[in-house]
């Protein structure tokens, strides 16, 4: 039986069944804090204390249960920081506590993200046994020189071994590599590339390197880095690469053998819900009347101290209904083949007719397919993203 949910502000506007549900999991310590990472993540101290963390965690699950009652669980990710710090008790600790208080589907996506320096044949075998059905691994390079100019903490040798011990004990694994690196030329970028296939992942995600705010490479600008140009050609030669190994391009920097795209993620860019539990975890959640994002207490220690008074979540807004194309385009548009036109509706309870004018701007522009059918991006709306979703900021009509 459906359910009819009611939009914030929206009367006359319903939604006839709530979306599909994943949990997030943060994780938010690491060996070493790389130089180019701006994510929630804190160098580990010899006090970490998984057991309270664990128990942390699961005490904000409790919190949040009111907001998902009766919701099945599609899709877990436990990401960081590097989760694979963690023993495979606490994992499964961890697993075990959230199938006793929601209802994960049986065939269920759960993604651990691992770093090589991590990687051990027994370790991954337990992770395996307490429920963990793919992996994730931090490579970035399989050469030497571009480890040592990311500061990752492991060489070129841990890096094959982890993907070895990802294929041979997990089967479905996902590999993140980098481009676009220091001194890097195009050839080395393939290089990469080539090296990660002939491990054979599942998945493949290639991130452009960008020098984010608040991190040392803001500060202190790595030398000789690609131009634009030559980061494009590098972007290009990959995807022609993997298109030729097979690999279904199918979200902005991520690609697939066919059938193996990130669950998690598609609910993702799909706009539908999640529970984001852990230190700086985000999350989104809709009720029978609003839709609600959330944010956990972003430093461990004060996220700790919250969850001991039952207050884990630090910020919560109700999302606007005017904000509402904007969000759901700045998800579905990252997908290469988009997403049916009736999802729009069925996300987020308005007629598509609300957006009409910027989606005819938008096909007048060359930046979206004209199919009506779909919300797709062009090839130039791919790469001109940031353009065509301006489009959708605060749409009115």
């Amino acid at each position: 039986m459906s359910t009819t949910l009611a939009l914030p502000g929206a009367s006359g506007w319903r939604l006839d069944a709530p979306p599909p549900l994943s949990l997030y999991v943060h994780i938010p310590w690491c060996i070493r804090k790389c130089p180019y990472c701006d994510f929630n993540s804190h160098q580990v101290r010899d006090d970490l204390d998984e057991t309270r963390y664990i128990d942390a965690l699961l005490a904000d699950l409790d919190c949040a249960l009111p907001l998902v009652w009766g919701r099945p669980l599609r899709t877990i990710f436990i990401g960081g920081g590097t989760p694979s710090l963690f023993s495979a008790e606490s994992i499964d600790r961890l697993l075990s506590g959230v199938r006793a208080r929601l209802r994960l589907d049986p065939d269920a996506e759960i993604t651990l993200e691992a770093n090589p320096g991590t990687a051990e044949a027994g370790r991954f075998r337990d992770y395996r046994a307490a429920g963990i059905n793919r992996l994730s691994i931090g490579i970035q390079s399989f050469d030497a020189r571009y480890l040592t100019a990311l500061g990752r903490v492991h060489d070129s040798r841990e890096a094959h071994h982890a993907a070895d011990l990802a294929a041979d004990i997990f089967g479905n694994f996902n590999l993140d590599l980098m481009y676009a690196l220091p001194r890097q030329s195009l050839a080395d970028a393939l290089a990469d590339v080539d090296a990660a296939l002939a491990h054979a992942p599942t998945h493949l995600s290639c991130y452009h390197l960008t020098i984010e705010p608040n991190t040392l490479f803001a500060r202190h600008v790595p030398a000789k880095l690609p131009d634009d140009d030559t980061s494009a050609d590098m972007q290009e030669a990959i995807e022609a690469r993997l298109a030729q190994a097979g690999f279904e391009h199918y979200e902005t920097s991520a690609f697939c053998r066919p059938g193996r795209a990130g669950r998690h993620n598609l609910n993702y860019w799909g706009f539908g819900d999640y529970i984001g539990i852990g230190a700086g975890a985000h999350g989104k959640i809709t009720l029978h009347d609003r839709v609600l994002r959330q944010m956990r207490h972003k430093q461990p220690a004060a996220y700790l101290q919250a969850v001991g008074r039952g207050e884990p979540v630090q910020n919560e807004h109700e999302v606007a209904l005017a904000d509402l194309p904007f969000e759901f385009m700045m998800n579905a548009l990252r997908l290469i083949d988009g997403v049916p036109s009736s999802l729009f509706g069925e996300r987020t309870g308005l007629p598509l007719a609300r957006i009409a004018r910027p989606l005819g701007e938008a096909v007048e522009r060359g930046l979206l397919d004209p199919d009506p059918t779909r919300l797709r991006p062009t090839l130039q709306g791919q790469r001109f993203l940031n353009d065509l979703l301006t489009l959708f900021l605060r749409e009115e009509n």
